[in-house]
């Protein structure tokens, strides 16, 4: 199974085009893609159709781990409540974990912020043959900072660098760079922003203050970060826009309908890999020697 071609353009954010988020929808998609409903709503076919692609997705880990020569990098950035957590948890659900990492992260350490902005999301990269998964990412640094330019000052950046137009385009050239430094390098960047609406959001948050279970999920800061939505919706534009190039683009799937953005997360996954044309490798004894140690075994039984 794999997501139609019209669908993947329509997710994509095309380089040198603007992202245009003002536009996109938080809950479907033009292109018609999920399997034949029948009689089940979209939902249940949503969640159908991820469970094909989560098997497709067993398929792709094990020729990217037998084949050797790549690995697979997924960025996950989005609002507080767009569900990446979920997504990963649901997605991922079926691959081998010992092929498959997840770092998230949070505040910058003191040890972090006396490097370079893109020093501890290097440290975490995939080795090759295995997916990596970044929950939040160095994209954190052209986003919250952007929002919160205070945060510079704990940086220890050089004298004379100021929040402003200039030190944004400096960190996408840099982004830009570092990840055509690692497609060149062999790992694949696959970059997806869950795009879900200012009301949706008010709806999670909602049901987690409302639900015992889910209360511990809810801070202060969530709601004191939700005042800065149209902010963080304009650093967004700015930086899907500017950053979304032909060796890694920006995949924007829509959030506010749980099991569509799964299901399609998973299948822009397995489409991405299928385009590396990987194959398994050449086993390392010869036909004969396969055949010879056949026999071999299947003599115990006599």
């Amino acid at each position: 199974m794999e997501l139609p071609a019209d669908l993947l353009r329509e997710l994509t954010v095309s380089p040198g085009q603007p992202a245009d988020l003002p536009s996109r929808s938080t809950r479907r998609t033009d292109a018609a893609w999920l399997g034949k409903p029948g009689k089940k709503d979209d939902e249940e076919v949503a969640a159908a159709d991820l469970e094909k692609f989560k098997t497709e997705l067993q398929r792709v880990q094990e020729l990217l781990y037998a084949n050797g020569t790549w690995s697979l990098l997924l960025v996950f950035q989005a609002l507080d409540a767009a569900g990446k957590d979920g997504t990963i948890r649901h997605v991922m659900s079926g691959v081998n974990p010992q092929g498959c990492s997840v770092t998230s992260f949070k505040r910058p350490s003191d040890e972090d912020l006396r490097h370079d902005f893109l020093w501890r999301c290097g440290k975490a990269l995939p080795e090759r043959g295995h997916i990596g998964i970044f929950n939040r990412s160095y994209y954190e640094e052209v986003l919250v900072v952007r929002v919160h330019p205070d945060l510079l000052e704990g940086q220890h950046v050089p004298d004379g660098t100021k929040p402003g137009k200039g030190l944004w385009q400096q960190r996408y050239d840099d982004i830009n760079g570092f990840e055509q430094h690692l497609d060149r390098s062999g790992t694949r960047v696959v970059k997806f922003f869950l795009h879900v609406s200012k009301e949706e959001q008010r709806r999670r948050f909602l049901d987690r203050l409302d639900d015992p279970a889910k209360q511990w999920k809810f801070t202060s800061a969530d709601l004191a970060e939700r005042a800065h939505f149209d902010e963080y919706m304009v650093a967004y534009e700015a930086a899907l826009t500017a950053t979304s190039t032909k060796h890694a683009p920006w995949y924007v799937i829509p959030a506010d309908h749980k099991p569509t953005m799964r299901a399609l997360v998973a299948g822009v996954v397995v489409h991405v890999v299928d385009q590396l044309g990987l194959s398994l490798p050449r086993p390392a004894t010869s036909a004969a020697e396969i055949e010879a140690a056949r026999a071999a075994l299947l003599a115990e039984d006599g």
